[in-house]
């Protein structure tokens, strides 16, 4: 049960609206509901929830430009729920900065187990990070090194978010793609070596860095 905030379900069929509504309640979730676009925006603008559950295919536009939106100044979860399943729709879901990707038709149980692992994870995540110089606002989205604004793109965001949890742990290529990008790294590692690169430029005003450890990966240490 979440003791405070609430769960915005964005969702233009009353059906899938009605039964999702039913079985949260019944766990003990507070809900609020958006058929479009322009009304989730409204409501988001006056209380950011918890969490959202995000359909894609809504009368005024795709749900992907208002995570986008969202995710340009918050890092809450976003639970996609769509009718769009191919691998595709999958991963434009994930690069827009979605935390999860259910399908739909889809069943309520499921679902259900699918909230209660997107608060929990979001829960083990404080509201504030702070390590040496850096400190992170987990709810905006944003990284400071000695209060000033790093300026970092979503992706970027993420990777230093995961390595300032971890620090002096050494991760795979292949671990970080995935979770950064939401699909499996096939061979090419230069996207990655390109974040990471652009990160470790950013963090050169900290006391800490990003090492590349042959053959093993990348490591969070501090200089």
């Amino acid at each position: 049960m979440m003791n405070d905030g609430y769960l915005l379900l964005v969702e233009d069929e009353p059906k899938v609206q009605a039964s999702n509504k039913r079985v949260l309640e019944r766990r003990g979730y507070r809900l609020k509901q958006a058929y479009t676009l322009a009304q989730a925006r409204e409501i988001i603008a006056d209380e950011l929830p918890a969490a959202i559950v995000l359909d894609l295919q809504l009368p005024d536009g795709n749900g992907l430009d208002l995570l986008k939106e969202i995710r340009q100044t918050s890092n809450i979860p976003v639970l996609m729920l769509t009718a769009m399943g191919t691998s595709e729709d999958i991963i434009k879901g994930f690069e827009a900065g979605g935390d999860d990707y259910l399908t739909k038709p889809h069943e309520l149980p499921v679902f259900l187990k699918r909230i209660d692992a997107l608060l929990r994870r979001a829960s083990l995540i404080p509201d504030k990070m702070a390590i040496g110089t850096i400190q992170i606002e987990t709810v905006s989205g944003r990284a400071y090194i000695n209060n000033k604004d790093m300026e970092l793109t979503q992706k970027e965001y993420v990777l230093l978010q995961h390595f300032m949890q971890y620090p002096d742990k050494v991760f795979s290529a292949a671990f970080i793609y995935e979770k950064i990008w939401g699909q499996k790294m096939c061979g090419d590692e230069n996207a990655l070596r390109k974040a990471i690169s652009k990160l470790r430029t950013k963090l050169e005003e900290s006391d800490y860095t990003i090492k590349a450890s042959r053959g093993e990966g990348y490591c969070f240490e501090r200089v």
